[in-house]
């Protein structure tokens, strides 16, 4: 038992499953955002067009309901209620766009850092280039010196 709750530990705590965790609940708000962006916004804009009040309340009625005298309902109507199935694709296809711009956005950035992180490692490449070749003249200077000296010792 005490195996398996270390193994359950080992999976919890992993970056990835962190990381899936924080992405969820930014998704959940982020459908929030959508949502009251299709409720708010462009249903009303969608019900000057279509007349009704609200999408979720298009239908179209193949027998209506049938009541007694005291006004209840006997036999329900048969409809086919199609309004709230744009809504969920108005939804749906707001959502998509939303996440495309984000992500294009991300990758646009990403992009960029990539640019700027491959120029400070050529700059720094460069750079070290620059050193090795001064220290290479230093040290084949100082051998000509060295050799220099030497012959001079040799012809005296």
């Amino acid at each position: 038992m005490k195996k398996f709750f270390s193994e359950f530990k080992e999976f919890a705590l992993k970056g990835s499953l962190i990381d899936m965790a924080v992405g969820i609940v930014i998704g959940a708000a982020f459908g929030k955002i959508v949502t009251s962006l299709v409720n708010d916004i462009v249903t009303p804009l969608i019900s000057l067009l279509t007349g009704s009040v609200s999408l979720t309340d298009l239908k179209h009625v193949f027998k209506p309901e049938v009541l007694d005298e005291a006004g209840e309902v006997i036999q329900a109507e048969i409809a086919l209620t199609y309004g709230n199935f744009i809504q969920s694709i108005i939804d749906f296809l707001l959502i998509a766009l939303s996440i495309f711009i984000v992500l294009k956005i991300m990758m646009k950035a990403k992009e960029k850092a990539e640019a700027l992180r491959k120029k400070e490692e050529e700059a720094e490449e460069e750079e070290a280039d620059t050193e090795l070749s001064v220290l290479l003249e230093i040290r084949d200077a100082i051998k000509k010196d060295a050799a220099e000296e030497a012959a001079e010792e040799a012809a005296e």
